[in-house]
């Protein structure tokens, strides 16, 4: 777990340094920061979703999951915990919970969370744990001082999903083939060109209630390939 304690601890870093950057920033800065956070996460999107093996899988897998979520409404579910939070530190971001779940998303998403914990959790060195807390700390900086306090605390959910990964690789990691690991990044990477999309405010998608995709993923690449 130590290389998501890491983690966790670059993105609150981070996200303090942009904070504190935000403050003395002037509004068209911000906007185009946010932007720029926008155009990139749809380019990471597009690279990640490349990796399938399979496009069957791969839209299978999103509009299952996409089902499953709306069902359970995890958007709702989490919006209402930013809420939560937002109330209790007591800020007044309007961007609260979209910075929360942005960070999440970009966070979490990457093959090098999935490999990074597998690495950790199968007893080696976290070293891609650690290479990807220089990026997220860096990355931190950027989405803070374009969406708020809400980036800090997307640390939480960063240490629930990321230690559970590592806990899960030392009961199953021979389950996770390099094949069920792409198919995952795929999926993750659709959810992220969502992402862009709503923060480009093109349109508003609950990316969120697609997470049970990462699932399905699984499961079908497991069973036909």
């Amino acid at each position: 777990m130590l290389g998501t304690l890491i983690n966790a601890g670059s993105v609150i870093v981070g996200s303090t340094i942009g904070l504190i950057l935000h403050r003395r920033l002037p509004a068209k800065i911000t906007t185009i920061v946010f932007q720029g956070i926008g155009l990139f996460t749809l380019f990471l999107g597009f690279t990640m979703a490349t990796k399938t093996n399979n496009y069957l899988i791969l839209i299978f897998s999103i509009v299952i999951g996409a089902i499953i979520g709306e069902l359970l409404d995890l958007d709702l579910i989490l919006n209402r915990l930013g809420k939560g939070l937002k109330e209790k530190v007591g800020s007044d971001n309007a961007k609260f919970s979209e910075g929360l779940i942005a960070a999440f998303l970009l966070f979490c998403m990457g093959s090098m969370t999935i490999l990074g914990t597998f690495e950790e959790g199968l007893g080696n060195k976290p070293n891609l744990l650690l290479a990807k807390s220089l990026l997220d700390g860096f990355a931190a900086i950027a989405l803070s001082s374009g969406l708020g306090i809400g980036v800090i605390f997307s640390a939480i959910p960063l240490l629930i999903y990321q230690g559970g990964l590592t806990l899960l690789a030392r009961w199953l990691g021979e389950f996770f083939s390099n094949v069920v690991i792409n198919e995952m990044t795929a999926v993750g990477g659709l959810m992220l060109i969502g992402l862009g999309i709503s923060i480009l405010e093109i349109k508003t998608i609950k990316v969120v209630n697609m997470l049970p995709g990462l699932v399905v993923a699984i499961i079908l690449a497991y069973l036909f390939l």
